[in-house]
């Protein structure tokens, strides 16, 4: 949903930050990457991306990270409690877990699609910090981020007690020179709950066949 950008959260970006518009259905066109500040390597292998690069068996079902997933027109569910809150996207059925207790993450911890997320409160807003996510999108045309990166999201109730309002900022020492960050906002509709996210990778097929390309590889 389409909601202006919250003058408070907004304010505790990083100034040299640079905002990306394309949260809910927006997706950047070929070759615009929002502004950010990309390093040369990862900038030529984003411009060189096409999207047939992801419609392969193995690719075309594979979860982005919570850097893409987050902003995604999808909704989710948000389950509180002492000691962790739980996000549950509908997107991929992806599930959050953030630890409020200060729990560091173990020595041994892969990386994953959704991290490791430890998370405090500044007065009613809600600070996430989230590192250990494996390589994948930033942006849906080429731009992905590096497992090195590191996610600050701010999450508080806006006004209207409906809308739950958020600053997703991410930075990467492998890929971008600058901060990234989108502003996300959800609206509570009571009784709703989430679906099972279906994907079925043999539509691929399908794609290749209609553009006269030859079957996909796995």
């Amino acid at each position: 949903m389409r909601v202006a950008r919250d003058p408070q959260l907004m304010s505790l970006l990083p100034p040299n930050t640079v905002v990306l518009n394309d949260t809910g259905p927006v997706e950047l066109p070929a070759g615009d990457f929002g502004g950010l500040h990309i390093k040369p390597g990862p900038l030529a292998a984003a411009l060189a991306w096409k999207p047939l690069d992801d419609m392969t068996l193995s690719k075309a079902c594979k979860a982005p990270s919570i850097i893409y997933a987050m902003q995604g027109p999808f909704p989710m569910e948000v389950f509180q409690g002492s000691d962790f809150i739980i996000f549950k996207l509908e997107y991929f059925d992806m599930v959050r877990i953030v630890f409020m207790n200060g729990r560091p993450p173990p020595a041994d911890l892969p990386d994953t699609t959704t991290g490791y997320s430890v998370g405090h409160w500044e007065g009613s807003t809600l600070v996430v910090e989230t590192t250990h996510l494996e390589a994948a999108t930033i942006t849906n045309n080429g731009l992905n981020h590096s497992n090195k990166v590191r996610v600050l999201e701010r999450f508080r109730l806006g006004p209207d007690g409906q809308t739950l309002l958020s600053t997703q900022e991410f930075a990467d020492p492998e890929v971008l020179d600058a901060p990234g960050a989108r502003f996300i906002a959800w609206k509570r509709k009571p009784g709703q709950h989430i679906n099972p996210y279906e994907c079925d990778p043999s539509f691929v097929v399908n794609y290749q066949q209609a553009q006269g390309t030859p079957a996909p590889k796995k």
